[in-house]
């Protein structure tokens, strides 16, 4: 398995919020801190923002910040808001394939309980968990 770089860049975003709360951040600081496209980003925190991660705000003052408090967002609800949409196999994707085991194959159960396993441990930690006295993570990205 390997995230997709949408949902690194997601994690990168919220961390960069997190570790400066009550401010409002720039774009161009996100990307600048986290070496990633302006443009890639801006899908990024759109996506964030549609999902109520992220509170956008619009003109000359405008940037991101957190839309609630990061003990609130489990990183396992981010996982699943990015990478959920992508099947993990054909079997997965709710279509026709043309596996010829599929009738029978207990790989699509066992992967069913692997991606569960997966999911409930990134639901135990928090985004307040990553960010947490961990000082060279703040030394990397809060704003001066």
């Amino acid at each position: 398995m390997r995230l997709t770089i949408r949902t690194d860049l997601a994690m990168r975003t919220l961390m960069f919020c997190a570790v400066n709360p009550g401010r409002t951040v720039r774009k161009s600081d996100v990307a600048a801190a986290c070496h990633a496209s302006e443009n890639h980003l801006a899908q990024v925190i759109h996506l964030l923002s549609q999902k109520r991660f992220l509170t956008t705000l619009r003109g000359r003052s405008g940037g991101l910040r957190l839309a609630r408090p990061p003990e609130a967002i489990s990183v396992g609800a981010v996982f699943r808001e990015f990478e959920a949409v992508l099947p993990f196999t054909d079997c997965f994707a709710g279509t026709e394939t043309d596996c010829p085991l599929l009738v029978c194959c207990r790989l699509q159960c066992t992967l069913n309980q692997a991606l569960a396993a997966f999911y409930a441990e990134l639901d135990r930690v928090t985004l307040a968990d990553m960010v947490r006295q961990n000082t060279p993570l703040h030394s990397l990205l809060q704003v001066a």
